[in-house]
């Protein structure tokens, strides 16, 4: 029998938007709360503006966008980092859709979009450093854990 490693992530999310009366009415109460761990700096966090929140926090629908992004981004490090292909810049701007139900009261992430700028040290590199791109998503710990398809639409530019 194979014993199963697991790894733990604890977060405290903590409701800052009681303005006097609580949730006494949809629009008596700010949707602002920080999102908290042990040893970091908190996450100033709300909900979409959409969804009565404040422009200027995080909203969960960002962070989900940006877990998504953040895990292939360091996938694909590693795998250029074993596989012969030197990295030497790395932007993404990546896109998520949230598409809402007929009723209007819920939703779902429906595709995420990664818009992967790299910047190889040499032109023989392009092609892997293209190629590997596909293969983040089978070890990707964000990607194998959500239901909505992650494109990639990599830029691939020589230093």
């Amino acid at each position: 029998m194979t014993e199963t490693e697991t790894h733990t992530y604890d977060v405290v999310i903590e409701w800052t938007g009681n303005l006097g009366s609580g949730t006494d009415s949809y629009r008596s109460f700010s949707r602002a709360h920080e999102v908290l761990a042990t040893g970091k700096p908190p996450i100033a966090a709300s909900s979409d503006p959409a969804f009565r929140g404040d422009p200027a926090g995080w909203n969960p629908e960002e962070l989900l966008v940006a877990s998504v992004a953040q895990c292939h981004m360091l996938w694909y490090l590693h795998l250029c980092a074993v596989g012969g292909v030197t990295v030497v810049d790395y932007e993404d701007r990546a896109h998520g859709v949230m598409t809402m139900d007929a009723t209007g009261g819920g939703g779902q992430i429906t595709e995420v979009i990664l818009r992967p700028e790299v910047t190889v040290a040499d032109a023989s590199m392009t092609d892997r450093a293209r190629a590997l791109h596909n293969e983040v998503h089978s070890v990707c710990f964000i990607a194998r854990s959500v239901n909505f398809p992650i494109r990639h639409e990599p830029l691939i530019r020589v230093e």
